[in-house]
């Protein structure tokens, strides 16, 4: 399969190393420049606000161990040019504690908790291998070419490739699996990046919809199973299950395998379903 995936109408589109390099403190506060085409509706993507907290962690606070787990609340619509600021809640002899938050203006629109832990020897060593899948390039594109302008700006950063399950609108069941990397050759390494992937897919909803309605991600819970995510040419094996939906809420699994099919993420996010 040719790669479909193409910047739209020849413009320059920021990575996430690009906009990473945006992020600037004065006095503990940080700011950075979010372009258009890193939006979804009326807000920020939410793993580029919670990539973005995670980052201000990183800078603000020194000597950090890797990051094992981070619990994200999406406050509110994060604007083009959020504040950011990370504060040391305590350092143990086995786990850091950090919380961070993005405002807009006086507004907090996100929060952050992130714990951070150096490996230990344990006896105890329990995985999921990863699910049968074709290779990258034998999948196709997620985002049909005629579809390209009804996704979200965001996905565009994206190079995307269904594997299985089903595109919104399209489908029988709650699941979707794929395999993605950033578009940008320059994003691909590191935690920070990863946690910017790891929120790529629709909500594991969105296959049973027979007509379109606005979603909104409430909260995420990211466990990283690793020290240091690697994979091979930034490719990541994503995928979304949804276990339960009612009364406009539902909630899901996902999970991120890289190309030797070892977990590295594991998560749990609640979204509100806008669909009645």
């Amino acid at each position: 399969m040719t790669d479909k995936r193409r910047p739209l109408s020849g413009q320059h589109m920021a990575g996430w190393s690009e906009i990473r390099s945006t992020l600037t403190a004065q006095n503990g506060t940080y700011s950075a420049d979010i372009p258009p085409h890193w939006k979804q509706g009326r807000t920020a993507y939410g793993g580029l606000t919670a990539a973005l907290m995670l980052a201000t962690a990183h800078e603000e606070i020194e000597d950090l161990p890797p990051l094992r787990s981070a619990l994200v609340n999406f406050v509110g619509p994060v604007k083009e040019n959020p504040t950011l600021t990370a504060n040391l809640e305590r350092r143990g002899r086995n786990v850091t504690n950090v919380s961070a938050v993005a405002r807009n203006g006086d507004q907090a629109v996100g929060r952050a908790d992130f714990l951070f832990g150096a490996a230990r020897s344990s006896t105890i060593h329990v995985g999921m291998d990863a699910p049968e899948a074709p290779a990258p390039e034998d999948c196709d594109s997620f985002t049909p070419e005629s579809a390209r302008n009804a996704v979200p700006s965001f996905f565009h950063n994206f190079d995307t490739r269904l594997i299985a399950g089903a595109r919104p609108m399209m489908g029988d069941e709650g699941y979707i699996r794929a395999w993605s990397r950033h578009l940008d050759s320059k994003s691909r390494s590191g935690v920070e990046a990863l946690l910017c992937l790891a929120d790529v897919l629709p909500p594991a909803a969105m296959p049973l919809f027979r007509k379109f309605a606005p979603v909104s991600s409430m909260s995420w819970i990211v466990n990283f199973l690793t020290d240091s995510p690697e994979t091979r040419d930034g490719w990541w094996h994503v995928e979304s299950k949804l276990t339960a939906a009612r009364g406009g809420y539902s909630s899901q699994v996902m999970r991120i395998w890289n190309t030797d099919g070892e977990l590295i993420v594991e998560g749990l996010q609640s979204i509100a379903i806008f669909d009645g």
